[in-house]
Order: structure tokens, then C-alpha cells, then sequence
């Protein structure tokens, strides 16, 4: 614990992962007390528990540049504690008394699949995305006691974006292994994702179409130039787009060419197919679009039965008490500082104030460097690094820092009794969730033996 006893600022930072650890550190290096209140045993969002496992190196790199900064003097850490479950948010932004309140909880609700009735079937023959990559990353841990996901042939994914493209390469990877299995082939994960489907099947003299897969199916409302894969410049000439819709599609066929999945774009979800209390399909719609419209057109119906539905349309900010909301994000008074409205000492920070919750959608820097990031993210392009993925919600997360830094030091200091019931109330809280040792040592102990 840092000292007690003498006029300090006090921050909550809520989140923990890479924009919340950024500002923290910022923070901390000015002598202001930080209180990092973490949902999980371990701090590491979305790069855990959103990157899918694939991405091996790039995660434990991660971890460890959020661990140093999160070791840092001044910093404090109460983890399993989740804000609208285990701290109201009125108590934590007006009674605990802070200098500060930061949130950079991120946004792990997954927008809701817009067909009428179909969440009656979560878990019978629908998925959502968040907590199906979060069964694939942790499925093999020991200790892992979530849900388990069968993933059959055939499975549909709704979605259109990068993370609709996690979620069909493991639809496909799942299948194959499975497959290949079946014919004496052993093989895993890593090379089916690091090699691609045709090439393993080629090593081993197997015509991919000689196993029989139905293989999985990815749906998009709109077209496939239109799908977020690349982003194109501010202000953009109409050349600009061509090439950027044309880089779009070029990401799509190098991906299906390398995992085999079928797809097919303008496709709007319209109803259920239900037997017995279980989902087994969708009716579908082909689309008219139009800009950024995407219409119905009547009298194209189609029904695609399937044994598993995976909705990936999206990520946005948890719903908590106290929080006003406009539609599925929270009420900024300015949304370029991420200070809220009415609370000008609470401030939003990264996917908590898009609603980008998926780790690989904020590139924001150079378009050349964004395009071979996302070449490389999705394992089609000549490296395999991503180092520079989490560099806007870095940026993201210092500006804030600074931000919150800019606006503490206009405010007088918390006097040293203020300070120590802070953080006497924090100590409580850690001996309540059953920390009682500093941020490594609960970490190192918390670390599952087998996690990939």
C-alpha cells in the first residue's frame, strides 16, 4: 500500500487492461494513488479473454507490459471485484470520496441479434460471440468450469466484422481438427491456424473435400466491400473508397481461401426456426443496399438450418445502475475526453466510450500500417506480428491518463485521514476477495499452469 496519512490524490481506475494500465501507470508516476478495481482474477481484458489463443506470443507480451505497469509504487489492486455487482457506481463515484473516477471496463455486452424471440435460445442452438471465444481461449485449462460449446458442421455466423472472422476461423479449426481426427490425422489448433486448412490437408495427401465437412457459413447484411476489414481515410475521394473496398474484399477471399468457409453477403436475419425448445436455424432475407442502407427485398426468403447459430454483430458497454445510457452506450458531455455528464470528475476511456469492444477494431494510426496489421491479425499476411495492435488503445488510455492527471491537479489535495479511509476500505475489500499479498505475487498465483 502506498503511504497514509498525508494529503494525496486518490484515483479509481475500473479496468484493468491496456488503456486502464496505461493511465494508471501516467497517474501513479505523479504521485497520485491509484486504485486499479479489476472484474477478474487477472487484469488482462480482452487480450485474454477476446484475442482468440492463436495469438500466443502477442498475449503474453501483453500481459507482461500490463503487469509492469501495474506493479508500479502508488498503484493498488483489488481484483474480483466488478462495478455494478460489487460496488454500486453512486457509492464508488460520490462516496468514496475520490479525486477521480476513471472507467475503462470496456464492452463486453454483445449487441443483441435483432431477431424477434431468438434470445429465448441462448445456449440451445445460439451463441454469442464474447463467451464463445472465451470457452475457445480457456477450454483446455483445467480448472475452466464455464460452458461448453459443441461446434458442428455447418454453424452460422452472423456478423461482417474482424471479430466475425475470429469467430468463423475457429467454427472452421474446430471442424478440421475434428475431421481430420476422424481419419487418423493428428493435428491441433496452431498449425491449422498457422499453416491454413488446404496446406495441413496436403501434407497429409487429403483432398478437403474428400472429408465431408459442411463447412461453416458466415452471413453479412450488406456487401462484402462494405465489411469493416479496412478502413478508409477521412475525407475520401472516390478512389480512395474503391481501393478500400476493394483492399475489404481482398481480406475476405484470402481468408476463406485459407480456412474454407462459405459466405455469403447481403443477408439479413428475419426469423427463427425452432424444433422441440431448441434453435436450428434462421430465416433469411436478401438484402437491397444502398449506401448504408441495407433493405429487406420481399419475396426472397430463404431458411438456413444449422445446429449452432454464433451472433458476432458486436460489442458494447455493460448496463450499470447509476450509469445514463442513450441507446446501448453511456451519456458523455464530451465525448472527446470521455467526461461524463453531470459527474465531472468521472471520465470514460477506450471501448467503454466507442463500444469498439473488440480488441482489433480501433486502428487508428497509418493506413499502411493499420492494412498490414489486420493482414497479419487474421493470419493471411507475411508476418505473424501484431505488436502495434494495441497502440490506439495505448494512446487512448495515456491521453486519458493525462486528462484525468490535468484535472486532479486544479483540485486541492485529500487530506491524509480522507486518504487512509480510502484506503483502509480498499484493504477490506482485497482480504474480502482473498488478496492479502502484493500485485505479482497474486498474479503468479492466480496464473492457471496450463493456459495457452
Amino acid at each position: 500500500m502506498p503511504e497514509e496519512g498525508q494529503p494525496r490524490h486518490v484515483v479509481a481506475i475500473v479496468g484493468g487492461a491496456v488503456s486502464g494500465s496505461v493511465a494508471a501507470e501516467i497517474l501513479a508516476d505523479r504521485g497520485v494513488v491509484v486504485i486499479v478495481i479489476e472484474q477478474n482474477d487477472r487484469p488482462y481484458g480482452k487480450i485474454e479473454d477476446g484475442l482468440p489463443r492463436w495469438h500466443t506470443k502477442q498475449r503474453k507480451m501483453e500481459y507482461g507490459k500490463i503487469d509492469a505497469r501495474l506493479s508500479k509504487p502508488n498503484v493498488v489492486f483489488l481484483p474480483r471485484t466488478k462495478m455494478g455487482r460489487d460496488i454500486a457506481f453512486d457509492e464508488l463515484a460520490r462516496g468514496w470520496g475520490l479525486s477521480a473516477l476513471l472507467l475503462a471496463n470496456g464492452a463486453w455486452r454483445d449487441r443483441r441479434l435483432e431477431v424477434e424471440g431468438v434470445d429465448e435460445y441462448v445456449d440451445r442452438g445460439l451463441v454469442y460471440q464474447n463467451p464463445f471465444i472465451y470457452w475457445f481461449n480457456h477450454k483446455n485449462e483445467k480448472s475452466y468450469d464455464g460452458p461448453r460449446y459443441e461446434v458442428p458442421d455447418g454453424t452460422l455466423c452472423v456478423g461482417g466484422g474482424l471479430a466475425s472472422i475470429d469467430v468463423i476461423k475457429v467454427i472452421q479449426l474446430e471442424i478440421y481438427e475434428r475431421a481430420l481426427r476422424s481419419r487418423g490425422v493428428e493435428t491441433d489448433m496452431y498449425t491449422l491456424e498457422h499453416e491454413g486448412i488446404p496446406e495441413v490437408c496436403k501434407e497429409h495427401k487429403i483432398d478437403p473435400r474428400s472429408l465431408g465437412v459442411r463447412d461453416g457459413y458466415l452471413i453479412y447484411r450488406r456487401r462484402a466491400e462494405d465489411m469493416p476489414l479496412a478502413s478508409e481515410p477521412d475525407n475520401a475521394t472516390p478512389e480512395q473508397k474503391k481501393r478500400t473496398e476493394a483492399t475489404r474484399k481482398k481480406i475476405l477471399d484470402k481468408c476463406r481461401d485459407k480456412f474454407l468457409f462459405r459466405f455469403q453477403e447481403r443477408r439479413l436475419t428475419q426469423k427463427t426456426l425452432v424444433e422441440g425448445e431448441r434453435l436450428v436455424g434462421l430465416r433469411l432475407m436478401e438484402t437491397k443496399v444502398e449506401g448504408r442502407k441495407a433493405d429487406p427485398i420481399p419475396g426472397t426468403e430463404q431458411e438456413e438450418r444449422t445446429g449452432l447459430v454464433i451472433s458476432s454483430i458486436g460489442s458494447v458497454p455493460e448496463k450499470i445502475d447509476g450509469i445514463a445510457m442513450k441507446g446501448e452506450y453511456y451519456v458523455y458531455k464530451n465525448w472527446d475526453t470521455g467526461e461524463m455528464e453531470g459527474l465531472p470528475w468521472v471520465f470514460g476511456v477506450g471501448n467503454v466510450v466507442t463500444g469498439q469492444g473488440n480488441i482489433q477494431a480501433s486502428f487508428v494510426h497509418a493506413r499502411d500500417v493499420a492494412k498490414g496489421a489486420v493482414f497479419n491479425y487474421l493470419g493471411i499476411g507475411e508476418s505473424r506480428d501484431i505488436s502495434g495492435l494495441q497502440a490506439p488503445a495505448a494512446a487512448k488510455g495515456a491521453a486519458q491518463g493525462e486528462a484525468v492527471a490535468a484535472h486532479v491537479q486544479g483540485k486541492p489535495e485529500l487530506p491524509g485521514e480522507k486518504v487512509k479511509e480510502i484506503l483502509d476500505r480498499v484493504r477490506r475489500l482485497q482480504k474480502k476477495v482473498g488478496l492479502e499479498s502484493d500485485y505479482k505475487t497474486w498474479i503468479a498465483s492466480h496464473t492457471p499452469a496450463d493456459l495457452e
